[in-house]
């Protein structure tokens, strides 16, 4: 499979968009390119705010204008993000979120608040003319009563629903190219999503409920303090939550079931790692055909993904590990048939940090923005 392709000079189409307001050119000093997307962070606080600040310090082709935080207003990213001293990035003063202030200052705007705080602010910003990545959960689901159920509050911007692209960009990259609206993946779904797609997608799934069976590190719980994300309940532990009732079950189904052209349920089992990143999925399904061999099964995979060059398919044999994903926006993915019973055990790991929050949300503003999906995320994952 192909790696990332480097992110090259501006050419015609990042032209186009710099004449139509879209980019601009940038005062950033550390900026390697005259061409510049000026975005904006609400929410600079939390592991998803963090990660976005660490990956576009050294965006090729975006410049991060503003970051937001009523709490911490007043203060540089830096002083709250120690680990981006000496960068332009840490520089930037924290200001309170105002609307005004960003359409402004901005040409799109990441939303990274909790759900339920994305509805207006998104609402008001596409009204100013912006593009807004929101990588709550708010966009998501495209039915307002399947969200009012699940997140137990009313959707206050139904209108939006329809509109908003789910962003992961292996399988919705052409309706990310110009979009508005960016709904973020949940972290979950998109290690369930990829590791399913082919095989839904060439209907070679049987008709039972994949298993998916994910583990996650603990940053996947937020960064504020909670009892049961403390150290010493976490630290040489590891536990089941939320059995049968994730919020991330209809977000995986919905999608599945796009992929499939047919309702798809799942049996969803999420666990809680005692790691601070990544979460690993193990996913069973039953094959229409039993008989199929795994050689024909991972030629789809192989076919699905060539373009793809974020997504590894590894050799047969071998199975994905946490730390070989660690901080990059790698999805890796292993096969494994089961010849006893027919089944096929998917295993796939990510970067929840990354490939499953700000390291996608940034794939998508490059698509929304007409740049190279793998602008500024050529990463290669931490070792050890």
């Amino acid at each position: 499979m192909r790696r990332p392709a480097p992110a090259g000079k501006k050419g015609g189409k990042q032209r186009d968009q710099a004449r139509s307001g879209l980019g601009r050119a940038s005062g950033n000093a550390d900026s390697r390119s005259a061409f510049s997307v000026r975005v904006g962070l609400v929410g600079a606080t939390g592991y998803t705010g963090m990660e976005l600040a660490r990956l576009l310090a050294a965006h090729p082709f975006m410049s991060l204008t503003r970051a937001t935080s009523r709490r911490e207003e007043g203060r540089s990213l830096a002083d709250l993000h120690p680990f981006l001293r000496g960068t332009a990035v840490g520089e930037l003063p924290i200001s309170a979120p105002d609307p005004e202030d960003l359409a402004r200052a901005c040409d799109l705007v990441f939303l990274a608040v909790p759900h339920g705080a994305a509805m207006p602010l998104a609402a008001d910003l596409l009204r100013r003319g912006l593009r807004v990545l929101d990588l709550s959960a708010d966009f998501r689901l495209r039915d307002r009563a399947v969200y009012e159920r699940w997140y137990a509050m009313e959707h206050t911007e139904p209108g939006l629903l329809t509109e908003a692209v789910y962003g992961l960009p292996e399988l919705h990259g052409a309706e990310l190219a110009g979009a508005r609206l960016t709904a973020n993946p949940g972290c979950y779904p998109t290690g369930a999503i990829l590791g399913l797609f082919p095989t839904l997608k060439n209907s070679i799934a049987g008709d039972t409920p994949p298993i998916i069976d994910a583990k996650s590190g603990v940053s996947g719980a937020g960064r504020e303090a909670k009892v049961g994300s403390l150290f010493g309940e976490v630290s040489d532990n590891f536990k089941a939550y939320s059995l049968s009732t994730h919020r991330h079950t209809p977000e995986i189904e919905q999608e599945l079931s796009r992929i499939a052209g047919r309702p798809v349920t799942v049996s969803f089992s999420p666990h809680l790692l005692p790691v601070n990143r990544g979460i690993l999925s193990t996913i069973y399904v039953d094959l229409k055909r039993p008989n199929m061999p795994l050689r024909d099964i991972r030629t789809l995979y192989v076919e699905a993904y060539a373009d793809h060059a974020f997504v590894r398919l590894l050799p047969e044999g071998a199975l994905p590990d946490l730390r070989s994903v660690r901080g990059s926006m790698y999805c890796d993915i292993g096969l494994v048939k089961d010849e006893r019973n027919g089944r096929l055990i998917i295993v796939t790991c990510i970067d929840n940090m990354c490939r499953g929050a700000s390291g996608q949300a940034i794939a998508g503003a490059n698509l929304m923005c007409g740049l190279p999906p793998a602008a500024g995320l050529g990463l290669i994952p931490l070792a050890p």
